[in-house]
């Protein structure tokens, strides 16, 4: 089981790569959208804001999340540092239940160039 420090790191780095990404994955990531990573085995929530291609004002909390944020995602910690560091594929992990990403239709859709 990755520690409460390996995900925050993990959403640094996320946040990093979407930064600096180009194309199609730039315009996907440049919402203006609150996002909640429920981190299920550590029953520990990150929330924050997805903006100009950024995750900022990152706060952690324990338990679920609790507001409902516009882009939700669930997941045991040992998954998102493994997807951060793309040792797991995301539509993989995504289609075994291991991850689950709750969204709007619209922001689905642009999401999915992020998969």
């Amino acid at each position: 089981m990755a520690s409460t420090e390996n995900c925050r790191e993990a959403l640094e780095q996320l946040s990093r790569n979407l930064a600096g990404s180009n194309g199609d994955v730039r315009k996907a990531a440049a919402l203006d959208r609150s996002l909640t990573c429920w981190i299920t085995d550590l029953d520990l929530t990150f929330s924050g804001r997805l903006r100009d291609g950024r995750i900022t004002d990152v706060v952690e909390t324990p338990g679920p999340p609790p507001a409902k944020a516009e882009i939700r995602l669930a997941m045991a910690s040992d998954d998102l540092v493994s997807l951060v560091g793309g040792q797991l594929n995301f539509a993989s992990a995504w289609a075994a239940g291991r991850v689950k990403l709750e969204a709007g239709f619209r922001d689905l859709l642009r999401l999915r160039t992020l998969l």
